[in-house]
């Protein structure tokens, strides 16, 4: 008898698979044996995390955990679905800090299991079938996948903000804003989604921009969300204004936020989403049906890390610190691809990548380079159309060791005519 059949979205293929994923499954270990080279030996620029230690008293809070039976015990139990007060409280208070965001309180924060789970939640309540969302063409490469499998039928509409020919992000500011302009009047898009600074590319949307993309959604009553997962690697002398607009001065702005990428808390699921009062009562009405709460443990242990960490300064030193090594690790990836590449790529102003232009299909080079160096890039055709020629560079895990980034680069320049 024949097992019953998956859904039919999966059946037809329209749930497509991560091309990060399915490039890291070239790099498995099998394959990269069967390919004659040694797994040791694989210089990775394709994993997409951060690599610095957590705060050591962020892990101590997780052993005063840990050691008390009764505090372990109560821990075990459900916390509200909108995230322990607690936390709530300290997360507005680093904001407070650091941001100074307008406005903002506890009626327009929900903590969640995952920025991952809450941008399917996000999907969840906010959109019908059909509906269309506007992404930006390059754009990270999950929020596809996550939107096929949101409401069916809703419609991806790319917008250009990257020129393949000068291999510049935003070159024309005033395009890229008369492009949005256009598909609203168009297409009647009901979200727009993009992160700041931006993956693939790691490069901040300018504030005047930001500015008109904003309005011309409010008009139109397009919601707008901002993915901060990279906020905190933030290069630029002076932080942008957008970092502080406030979803309680513009009610169509929602900005989602990642406890993975600051605090290296990867594998320690939790986010948080900050909107308007009405989108967070929607969002609540699904996570109770989705994630129910957020982990008790992580919360209870991030915020009385917080609760310490930002009187005393040691978050801001925290924050500042690894910050500038990763502004030490992107410098240095860009200096070694000029060095022993001289191609075209982009100059990080924050997160953990930049990308370069290969001059051909970015899956082939992948692949040749692979089988010819033992290095991995992920090809740029994941991220959209305007990387086809292109691989996007991660340093982030490698970046303590920036003699491997070197040693990656020399590795490939070896090979490739330059």
């Amino acid at each position: 008898m024949a097992a019953p059949a998956v859904a039919r979205r999966l059946r037809e293929g329209q749930l497509k698979k991560s091309p990060i994923r399915e490039i890291m499954k070239l790099a498995d270990r099998r394959n990269i044996v069967a390919m004659g080279l040694d797994p040791d030996d694989v210089i990775s620029f394709a994993g997409g995390w951060v690599n610095h230690e957590a705060p050591e008293a962020l892990r101590r809070e997780y052993a005063v955990v840990a050691d008390d039976p009764t505090l372990f015990h109560e821990l075990g139990a459900y916390s509200p679905t909108r995230g322990l007060p607690r936390l709530r409280d300290a997360l507005l208070a680093v904001d407070a800090a650091l941001y100074s965001t307008p406005g903002l309180a506890d009626e327009h924060l929900l903590v969640g299991g995952s920025s991952t789970q809450l941008t399917h939640t996000l999907f969840t309540a906010l959109l019908d079938p059909g509906d269309r969302v506007v992404l930006f063409d390059p754009s990270y490469a999950n929020y596809g996948p996550q939107l096929n499998l949101g409401p069916e039928g809703t419609e991806i509409l790319w917008l250009p903000v990257f020129d393949a020919d000068t291999w510049a992000f935003m070159p024309d500011a005033a395009a890229v804003v008369e492009a949005f302009e256009a598909l609203v009047a168009t297409h009647q898009p009901r979200l727009m989604l993009f992160s700041s600074p931006d993956n693939p590319t790691s490069q901040l949307i300018r504030d005047d921009v930001f500015d008109d993309l904003l309005a011309i959604a409010e008009r139109a009553g397009c919601f707008v969300v901002v993915d901060f997962a990279y906020r905190a690697q933030c290069f630029a002398d002076t932080l942008p204004k957008h970092f502080s607009a406030s979803p309680a001065t513009h009610p169509n702005l929602i900005r989602l936020h990642s406890n993975s990428k600051w605090c290296r808390g990867l594998g320690r699921r939790l986010g948080w989403v900050e909107a308007a009062p009405h989108v967070i009562d929607a969002l609540e009405v699904v996570q109770q049906s989705t994630a129910l709460c957020p982990d008790s443990v992580h919360q209870h242990a991030l915020a009385a890390y917080l609760e310490r960490a930002l009187p005393d300064g040691s978050l801001e030193a925290y924050m500042d610190e690894t910050n500038r090594l990763y502004e030490r690790a992107g410098r240095h990836t860009v200096d070694c691809i000029d060095r022993y590449l001289g191609m075209p790529r982009l100059e990080p102003e924050g997160g953990l990548y930049t990308v370069m232009d290969v001059g051909y299909d970015g899956d082939d080079f992948v692949r040749d380079v692979l089988s010819k160096t033992g290095v991995i890039f992920v090809p740029g055709s994941g991220f959209g159309t305007s990387l086809m020629n292109g691989v996007r560079i991660s340093y982030g895990p490698l970046v303590n060791d920036l003699d491997r980034i070197e040693e990656g680069f020399r590795r490939v320049g070896e090979v490739i005519p330059r």
